[in-house]
């Protein structure tokens, strides 16, 4: 079957991700991509022995998440990159896994039935789909789909015996994604009465949020409970999002689909910060900007945007994922991707191992730049945040044009109607507003495209080269639909106006275009364990961090003034920070440190007998100490 044939079976795709390998990052992006490589992505494998010896491809460490996390994003980084060396090294993993699937279809290693679950525990082999799906997608292999349906064959027969159940029960979206990549390419009926137990042995996310009982930050005790512990998980509700809108695909319920937007809504509204993730120091922790959220949630949440934006071609949720790939993740990282931490703060004005902690769940080390901070997961699921982001810039409509949902530089190639096809967008996108793009056509092909318009983009405008600029629509995906010829240069002008927001205790946050804005703290490196470059890093302030603004939301371009400078090879860096904006604020000497971490801001408006000092704020994503919801004065 055709991948882009419709099924009765499932609601087709409102947008088709392009083939792995389709995209080619440039500008900016490719440089961050190839800093990742260069990284601990890149180079895991060779030292980590959750990785380097991991029992997937034959070792003796670990047999669980680890292994599959890692090739869930170093497959399309690999081919992203067309970098030979990480090609070779995921086709080492891919070629044992297939040639050492069990005879009754199991892949991967199966535990030992003395450890802490059966024998056979499916929750790490969903992650492995996933990465064999993309490895597909790249290079046609085609042991891929006999392997997958063998496997899902005894999982179906196993299933009857032991159901879901702990993690695997509240992550059954993941597995349900690739039972339906298979059906769109089997069309064996089977797979969907697969997917229909899957969904009836998992958690009711939709059921969850519809009595949402987590409006604050949960509390050591509650989290006892086994239900609580894993509902209220925030890796868990991070790949949450996207469980309805996958089963929507089956169920063929409205209701499916816009259960997942009632799910980030209720996130936000409870446990939401300025970049657009939500709060979770391994559970839901409020909306304190000082309590942190985890890697992994951020990199989930971004996968789950991106496959919703498949299924629902809703530009919002393009517009969030944008928001949170362009501040929290870089963020998250330090600026040569050596390391990470388990938990980001909006307002992170310290890093180091502390006993005496603002987290409820979550160790000492959480918040420090490491290998391994409080526990490996990150460090073995961090690698598919860039990638998946950068792989998903493009997709198909189902009328056969393109669409860009979302937006960085690369090159596209595609064929349309068996015409060879090529877009160039050479932009400085998220840092700067315009974007120009450059569509190749081997011969005259007719086919519509699509450009996102985010809701914030008020007065954008489309310019076809020797024609006037058409005003558009935020909010929308804008369709040219023509007749296209030799090469034709298209200009879209996205304003990026300043945005205040009212966040926790009434403080503020600003944004401009995706991006939000942080102080820039100056810092200090102090190495704590380890050695680089793959050290364990506190990092300390050394310039004063509590101030308060003088900002006027109603008018906040006159209080804030923006300097730009050209992108260089590192920019989610405070030196390489492309864009600054200048305000004025007062310190406020009784806003102090508590439990290692800022107070929480003082209730808004504030006074202060400081003088007015100049500050100068970063892009979110460029920081690695920050205040980024601020008090403001009366």
């Amino acid at each position: 079957m055709n991948d882009c044939a419709k099924t009765s079976g499932l609601v087709a795709l409102a947008f088709k991700p392009l083939p792995l390998g389709s995209i080619q990052p440039t500008g900016w992006l490719r440089n961050q991509l190839r800093i990742q490589a260069d990284g601990l992505t890149g180079h895991l494998d060779e030292f980590w022995p959750e990785i380097a010896d991991s029992a997937w491809i034959g070792g003796s460490a670990d047999a669980g998440e680890c292994g599959p996390y890692w090739l869930d994003g170093v497959v399309p980084l690999a081919f992203l990159l067309d970098d030979e060396s990480l090609k070779e090294k995921v086709h080492r993993w891919m070629d044992y896994i297939l040639t050492h699937q069990h005879e009754d279809g199991w892949l991967g290693p199966v535990k030992h039935p003395k450890g802490p679950w059966p024998a056979y525990f499916p929750w790490p082999v969903f992650v492995a789909l996933k990465a064999m799906t993309q490895y597909h997608s790249a290079t046609g292999e085609k042991r891929v789909i006999p392997a997958m349906l063998k496997f899902l064959r005894r999982l179906d027969d196993l299933l009857d015996e032991q159901p879901l159940f702990e993690w695997s029960k509240f992550r059954w979206g993941d597995l349900v994604l690739s039972i339906h990549w298979l059906y769109d390419r089997t069309g064996e009926p089977w797979l969907l009465n697969l997917a229909a137990k899957v969904h009836a042995q998992g958690f009711d996310w939709p059921a969850h949020f519809a009595q949402f009982p987590f409006l604050t930050k949960v509390s050591a005790a509650d989290r006892q409970a086994t239900d609580t512990y894993f509902a209220s998980h925030v890796v868990n509700n991070a790949m949450a999002i996207k469980m309805p809108g996958v089963w929507y695909r089956q169920s063929h319920d409205e209701a499916d689909q816009q259960a997942a937007f009632h799910i980030i809504d209720t996130l936000a509204t409870y446990h939401g910060q300025a970049t657009g993730i939500f709060t979770g120091d391994e559970h839901l922790a409020g909306k304190n900007p000082s309590q942190g959220t985890e890697l992994c949630a951020v990199v989930e949440y971004m996968f789950s945007l991106e496959t919703l934006v498949t299924i629902t071609g809703d530009a919002a949720l393009a517009d969030r994922l944008e928001q949170i790939t362009f501040n929290a993740l870089p963020a998250t990282f330090k600026p040569d991707m050596w390391a990470h931490q388990y938990d980001q703060q909006a307002n992170q004005v310290i890093c180091r191992v502390s006993e005496d902690r603002i987290y409820t769940n979550n160790g000492p080390d959480a918040n420090i730049f490491g290998l391994e901070p409080n526990f490996g997961c990150c460090t073995a699921n961090m690698h598919q945040g860039w990638p998946k982001f950068a792989s998903h810039l493009w997709m198909r409509s189902p009328d056969g044009g393109l669409v860009a949902a979302a937006y960085g530089p690369c090159a596209v190639t595609t064929d349309i109607d068996s015409v060879p096809v090529r877009i160039d967008l050479q932009t400085d996108y998220p840092f700067h507003e315009t974007l120009y793009f450059t569509i190749e056509v081997e011969r005259p092909v007719r086919f519509p495209l699509r450009l996102r318009i985010p809701a914030w983009a008020k007065g954008a405008e489309v310019q076809l080269a020797g024609e006037n600029p058409v005003s558009v629509q935020p909010g929308t995906f804008h369709c040219i639909d023509r007749e296209w010829r030799d090469t034709l240069q298209i200009t879209l002008n996205l304003p990026m106006k300043v945005r205040v927001q009212r966040r926790y205790h009434n403080s503020i946050s600003i944004a401009r275009g995706p991006l939000v804005y942080a102080l820039r703290i100056g810092e200090n490196w102090k190495l704590v364990g380890g050695e680089p470059p793959h050290g364990d890093w506190e990092v300390h302030p050394i310039t004063p961090w509590n101030y308060a603004l003088q900002i006027n939301e109603e008018c906040p371009e006159e209080f804030v003034t923006l300097a730009r400078q050209s992108i260089g090879d590192c920019p989610f860096s405070p030196d390489g920070a492309p864009v600054q904006a200048r305000v004025r604020g007062r310190r406020l000497p009784a806003w102090t440190i508590e439990h290692n971490a800022a107070a929480p801001p003082p209730p808004s408006p504030v006074r202060s007998c400081e003088p007015l000092a100049d500050l100068v704020l970063i892009p979110y994503g460029c920081t690695n100490l920050r205040v980024t919801e601020f008090p403001t004065l009366e």
